[in-house]
């Protein structure tokens, strides 16, 4: 088997620059790991896109393979809990950051990073759903520890068109949630209803500078991709004791509010982490994920690449040209 070589996308810094190619390894090349995994499957993120084109110094050492989820079956296995053909996902703890990631159609990784996938979800189901999707589910299943019930009122989602958002979307929906969208992309606005929106607001309505410290009660939830401005109005307009989940910043990181919101109407914001989340955690959000996401939804929400795509892919997501969420298929 060492002898044996797979694709993989290398970066390298040159430079002073970090360059990417794709090149052929052997298993002798991957760091090492209790289990081997043959990738079917990963995705494009926005912190996939920061990786490959060297941005936001996540990466702390060069050469580097990036890919902060995958899915696929076990080849090998030195742990106990998993066995050759097992089907695995993985999202979070750092991998294609801190730690080669999935963009390589073989890896060595800790046993203890996997999940084992339920048995209604393919692996390229996993991969429709990835970190986006488990993010989703985290928000959600947050929303609901803090008292958010179908009737409460309408739920918001900001960066609709985004991964984390259409997956959002199409989970509140089939829950049975009135689900409301914010977005940038008024080509959209036909795919946001077709997987459960039931209005979709403009990204102006939420951009500005919130005009005061609150404003009239709208949302009873609310799922934010976006930050800065955008949380801030959110905040502004939630109904009294509502929650937003707040798990992004392609809007920016610095949050200009007030207290007002918390002290007065009881505002809860909710921060949500999806890399290091505790292993029970993680199957308790994919068992929800595969009962709670409509399946036959997931072919309107993907795009498929091949790993040479990789590079044009994660240049998209930054500049927001992409709309639901990207697969890499290995077999292609």
């Amino acid at each position: 088997m060492s002898n044996e070589t797979f694709p993989a996308l290398l970066l390298k810094e040159k430079n002073g620059e970090v360059v990417n190619e794709i090149t052929d390894l052997s298993i002798n090349d991957l760091p090492e790991g209790e289990v081997t995994v043959k990738v079917e499957y990963s995705t494009v993120n926005y912190k996939d896109g920061m990786v490959v084109n060297g941005l936001g110094r996540l990466v702390r050492h060069y050469p580097h393979v990036p890919g902060i989820d995958f899915a696929g079956i076990v080849e090998i296995s030195n742990d106990d809990r998993y066995k050759a053909g097992d089907k695995v996902v993985l999202t979070g703890w750092h991998v294609g950051e801190r730690y080669w990631g999935g963009y390589s159609a073989k890896v060595n990784i800790k046993a203890d990073w996997l999940v084992p996938l339920p048995k209604n979800l393919s692996t390229k189901h996993a991969m429709a759903i990835g970190t986006a999707g488990f993010t989703s589910m985290l928000c959600i299943l947050t929303l609901e520890k803090q008292g958010l019930r179908t009737g409460n009122g309408p739920v918001l989602v900001t960066g609709a068109s985004g991964g984390v958002g259409s997956i959002a979307i199409a989970i509140l929906s089939n829950l049975g949630y009135e689900v409301c969208a914010s977005t940038g992309k008024n080509n959209e606005h036909e795919f946001l209803k077709s997987i459960g929106a039931s209005e979709i607001f403009p990204r102006e309505d939420f951009a500005g500078p919130a005009k005061a410290p609150l404003n009239s009660e709208r949302w009873a939830g609310a799922v934010d991709t976006v930050g800065a401005n955008t949380l801030a109005n959110v905040l502004s307009q939630m109904k009294y004791g509502c929650s937003v989940a707040a798990c992004g910043l392609a809007g920016g990181s610095k949050l200009d509010t007030t207290v007002i919101p918390f002290l007065l109407r009881g505002v809860n914001l909710l921060g949500i982490d999806s890399v290091v989340q505790p292993h029970d955690a993680r199957r308790a959000a994919w068992k929800r994920i595969s009962s709670d996401l409509p399946l036959k939804r997931l072919d309107s929400l993907t795009q498929t690449i091949s790993l040479r795509d990789v590079p044009k892919a994660a240049t998209d997501i930054l500049n927001g040209s992409v709309r639901g969420r990207l697969i890499i298929d290995f077999s292609i």
